[in-house]
């Protein structure tokens, strides 16, 4: 029988995904129990709390001891989202759990800002100033919440004092990007570059709106030399915290120029685009977690992309609908889905760039069209 594997995220789906094309049986928690999440999952637990808040620690280590009691003798537990300003809890999950990627240590020296600040200086790494304390010109500096992700926690810099729990960062030009990579504690293998997008609201000007890898029949999104720069100092980086696992290291490029502004220690927003190769990346995560350097297998030809649909209205309740199959994390029929929350991803492939993002667009907006026809008349099959 194949092992059983711990997973624990805000969202979980796609981590279960990736077990599964691994060969794994995952026991999932998460905060969502999406339709598909529970198709894929051996067992599931709920998580309480709202995406893209602190992760609630006492309730997270009961739905992972149950978890583990339900799976036998699981493998490890893999974390997502949500655990990246909880050091304290990943180590206490540690105790009792074999950890497969970031330990509590890394995730510490890579998501506090001032330490990873103090690091990149040590280093030569350039990345954007940060600051506390009251600014002269506000207008030219962010607003981020230590430890969020999602980017639905960023907003422009207000004056007075940074509030507890959140930094300044200056504004820096140029386009978002990820370099995506398995690192085993000392060196890293680069996975792809994927450019990223906004998907604004009124009140959260920096959401995350979804990513794109180019194919290997297409050319890069950067030039080589700029690519090579930015994965020496990330493998910098890796030898001084020793991460291992699937990472990503988020940066901006302006022409020759960039600044890295954050590592995600985990397995990230992109899994759903990256997974394609003939290795299964969960099984490299493994693997790396471990100190080896897994073969991967050829970077697939064509193009992915992948982007959360934000629900434009309330569903109270979704309707019972007939997803696509190129949707993922469907919500269940009867779920209350608020406005601008996440109501499902949607995928695309494409010949090159243009045709995936082409493609994703296109799958959206008929997506929306479709929930919005089924809201109105129920009765009318899709």
């Amino acid at each position: 029988m194949a092992q059983a594997i711990l997973i624990a995220a805000q969202a979980g789906r796609a981590l279960a995904e990736a077990a599964r094309r691994a060969g794994l049986r995952p026991y999932v928690a998460d905060l969502f129990g999406d339709s598909d999440t529970l198709a894929l999952s051996e067992a599931y637990r709920p998580l309480p709390g709202r995406f893209g808040k602190p992760i609630a620690a006492d309730a997270t280590l009961a739905a992972i001891d149950a978890l583990a009691d339900a799976a036998g003798s699981p493998m490890g537990i893999v974390l997502g989202s949500g655990f990246e300003d909880a050091p304290g809890l990943v180590a206490r999950i540690a105790k009792n759990h074999r950890l497969i990627g970031a330990d509590a240590d890394a995730i510490a020296a890579l998501k506090d800002p001032f330490a990873f600040a103090a690091l990149c200086a040590r280093l030569g790494v350039p990345h954007p100033a940060i600051a506390t304390d009251a600014l002269a010109d506000p207008s030219g500096w962010l607003l981020k919440r230590i430890g969020g992700s999602g980017g639905s926690h960023i907003r422009p810099a207000t004056r007075g004092p940074a509030p507890d729990g959140h930094y300044f960062q200056i504004r820096v030009p140029g386009r978002p990007y990820a370099l995506n990579v398995l690192a085993d504690g000392r060196t890293i293998q680069v996975l792809a570059v994927t450019e990223q997008w906004c998907m604004p609201s009124p009140i959260r000007p920096y959401r995350y709106g979804g990513a794109l890898a180019t194919g290997a029949a297409e050319a890069p999104l950067l030039p080589d030399a700029l690519i090579a720069t930015v994965a020496e100092a990330v493998e910098k980086i890796i030898a001084a915290t020793g991460l291992r696992g699937l990472a990503s290291a988020d940066f901006l490029a302006d022409g020759s120029r960039w600044w890295l502004t954050e590592i995600n220690p985990r397995p990230g927003a992109t899994l759903d685009i990256l997974d394609r190769r003939s290795t299964p990346l969960l099984a490299a995560h493994i693997e790396a977690s471990l100190g080896a350097r897994p073969a991967l297998g050829a970077q697939p030809a064509d193009a992915a992309a992948a982007q959360i649909c934000y629900a434009e209205r309330e569903h109270a309740p979704v309707p019972d609908f007939f997803w696509p199959d190129h949707v993922r994390d469907r919500p269940r029929p009867g779920t209350v889905v608020r406005r601008d929350a996440p109501l499902c991803t949607v995928l695309a492939l494409g010949a090159d760039r243009q045709a995936a993002l082409d493609s994703l667009n296109t799958r959206t907006a008929q997506l929306r069209a479709a929930l919005a026809a089924k809201k109105t008349h129920p009765e009318e099959a899709l």
